[in-house]
């Protein structure tokens, strides 16, 4: 028979074996716990664990100074009722232990001995200023779980990185070339506004023709609306009076020209309500139904819808237009009568991202082609882009751009890509490239996130996620900035293919950003 002894140490090791592993769960939850939490919840814990010390030590001295202890009871406690003729010990009533000595110190003052100010609020914005980003340990601790999400497809890829820095913080495939829907879209203002610049305006023209006529030229802003038109056609009619010596009211034929653009017209998916004919020369997009964005009813011939609100302008402005608008060329160094140009090239930028709008997508792209020297068409904007793109240092490996809109499924980008576009846009030194950021929808608040996060799970992130949406059927995408609780400003990218329940993949894309916005990320002190 083994001794008691034996038996003794036995169940000592058992004993110490569970509960060294009950305190490893505990310590790996905490941790945890510690990462996700916000900083008002380490803040509490910080101070509830330091005053819970500050308890133990206060005690420890307190003890050491009244003692020794004899059977239970303080030596020197002993002695000094005994010296005591009044009162009862029994009920402690009466003498200097009544209670009316010297008041214990304020909590605030506790709070001020150990550096807390229960008061402080983090600070938000998109400076780094002296708070360190997350750590990637914790980040993957917040982000692993939900990226496990049933709604979302098979294939799944995630990139964060520091705003401030450019630096990984947490990738998941993020080298890999995936369908990007309209978050391509950020690749398109990247590329337009460096090659392009900031400021730049796209012009429509009115020229003088041959006979006699009057031709409209199409430069390529799709936002040329009816006060645009009316703007040119004033112009014109002035010109064309001065230049007049007869005084009559001046007759002329209309013709308008399209030539600013190469190659077909037509979006792979086109017809489509989602984005209109691709020409140089339209009028509000080629709406039909007077919208300013999203989907809408589409003209099957905007160039000639555009020359005939253009003639009509000039009848009203005392021209006399003879027929109907014909396709023309405008002649080489042909005198100018009018001309209207568009908002800066960063305001369309902000509309095209905050609305998703496709055919300034498309007309963006084609900026960069010009720019750089290439056929203003599909091919041609897809070499530009991504030569402006590489040009700038960014990772274009495997990614394909054969339009600038993402409505085409053969669009090709990484997560990796997308989050380093969004930081070169936050680089201080690239001004020009700000308008990507300050374009992006706001979540719960403006353009294709005002109606979202607005559930409990994605509420953390309404006012601070920032962000593009992707959307086609089977593929979900998110990518843009969030500020998080530690004023940190992060850029992320989200993308997944192969989806069955697109608003069960949108919200599951919302929780992960949230996650960030609610998330300090940083390990705890015992993590090492």
């Amino acid at each position: 028979m083994r001794d008691t002894a034996s038996e003794v140490r036995d169940t000592a090791i058992r004993a110490y074996r569970a509960v060294r592993a009950y305190t490893l769960r505990s310590v790996r939850t905490a941790r945890q716990r510690w990462r996700t939490a916000s900083p008002r919840e380490r803040q509490t814990a910080v101070v509830t664990a330091g005053s819970a010390v500050l308890g133990l030590v206060v005690a420890v001295v307190a003890v050491a100074a009244t003692g020794p202890w004899d059977s239970g009871q303080r030596t020197a406690e002993r002695a000094w009722a005994a010296s005591q003729d009044r009162g009862s010990g029994a009920k402690h009533t009466g003498g200097a232990g009544d209670g009316r000595g010297p008041a214990p110190e304020d909590a605030p003052d506790v709070l001020g001995a150990l550096g807390a100010d229960a008061a402080d609020e983090p600070t938000r914005g998109p400076g780094s200023g002296n708070v360190p980003p997350p750590t990637s340990s914790a980040l993957a601790d917040a982000l692993e779980p939900l990226l496990k999400d049933a709604a979302l497809g098979p294939v799944r890829s995630a990139s964060v990185v520091d705003a401030a820095t450019g630096r990984k913080l947490y990738t998941v495939g993020a080298g890999v070339a995936a369908t990007p829907a309209s978050t391509v879209k950020l690749a398109t203002a990247v590329a337009a506004l460096s090659a392009r610049g900031d400021g730049h305006r796209i012009e429509t023209r009115a020229v003088r023709g041959g006979g006699g006529s009057v031709v409209l030229v199409g430069g390529g802003d799709p936002t040329l609306d009816a006060d645009g038109i009316r703007e040119i056609a004033k112009e014109t009619a002035r010109s064309l009076k001065k230049a007049d010596k007869g005084g009559g009211a001046p007759e002329v034929s209309v013709g308008y020209d399209t030539s600013r653009y190469k190659g077909t017209t037509q979006h792979p998916i086109s017809p489509n309500e989602n984005i209109a004919a691709v020409t140089p020369l339209m009028v509000n997009e080629g709406r039909l139904d007077g919208s300013d964005h999203g989907p809408a009813p589409r003209s099957a011939d905007p160039a000639r819808d555009a020359a005939e609100d253009f003639a009509e302008a000039l009848e009203r402005q005392g021209v006399e237009v003879e027929g109907g608008p014909e396709r023309a060329g405008a002649p080489a160094r042909a005198k100018e009568l009018g001309d209207h140009r568009s908002a800066p090239l960063s305001e369309l930028v902000e509309r095209m991202l905050t609305n998703s709008d496709n055919d300034i997508a498309e007309a963006l792209a084609r900026q960069t082609a010009l720019a750089k020297g290439e056929e203003p068409s599909f091919a041609g904007a897809e070499t530009a882009v991504r030569r402006e793109l590489d040009r700038l240092g960014l990772p274009v490996q495997g990614a394909r751009f054969p339009d600038g809109s993402g409505l085409d499924r053969a669009d090709k980008v990484s997560a990796g890509l997308l989050t380093q576009l969004l930081a070169r846009a936050a680089d201080p030194g690239r001004t020009e490239l700000r308008s990507v950021l300050t374009g992006l929808p706001v979540a719960g608040f403006t353009g294709t996130l005002e109606e979202r996060y607005g559930d409990e799970q994605n509420k953390p992130g309404a006012g601070l996620v920032r962000a593009k949406t992707g959307t086609l059927t089977g593929i979900n995408t998110l990518a843009g900035t969030v500020v998080d609780a530690d004023g940190r400003l992060l850029a992320f990218a989200f993308m997944t293919s192969g989806t069955k329940d697109a608003e069960g993949a949108k919200n599951a894309l919302d929780r992960m950003a949230s996650a960030l916005a609610n998330c300090g990320c940083r390990d705890s002190p015992s993590s090492g």
